[in-house]
C-alpha cells in the first residue's frame, strides 16, 4: 500500500501528492457552491414556501400530494414551487 502522501509527480520543486489526485464527488467545489446558495435561498422564503420546497426536493413528495396536506390546488402549489425556486436562485439570474 502507499501513504496518500507519496510524492507521484516531481518536476524540481514541484510535488504532486497522491492525496492531491485523490477527488471526493461528494463534497465537490460545485456541490458546496450550490448547497449554500440553497440554504441562503430558503432563509429568503416565507414558512409555507419553504414548507413546500422541502417537502417536494428534501421529502420527494408530489405536488399533488403538497397539496392534499395543506389544503391548496396542485396548481396553486405549483406556482408557489415556481416562485420560491425562483427567488432560491434569483442571484444566478443577474
Amino acid at each position: 500500500p502507499l501513504s496518500i502522501y507519496t510524492p507521484i509527480y516531481n518536476n524540481g520543486n514541484d510535488e504532486i501528492y497522491l492525496i492531491d489526485q485523490i477527488g471526493d464527488e461528494d463534497d465537490s467545489e460545485d456541490k458546496r457552491v450550490l448547497k449554500m446558495t440553497i440554504e441562503q435561498g430558503m432563509k429568503r422564503l416565507n414558512e409555507r414556501e419553504r414548507d413546500i420546497i422541502n417537502k417536494r426536493y428534501f421529502l420527494d413528495k408530489t405536488q399533488m400530494e403538497i397539496a392534499d396536506e395543506i389544503g391548496i390546488s396542485q396548481a396553486q402549489v405549483s406556482r408557489l414551487e415556481k416562485a420560491a425556486l425562483k427567488m432560491i436562485f434569483s442571484d444566478f439570474s443577474n
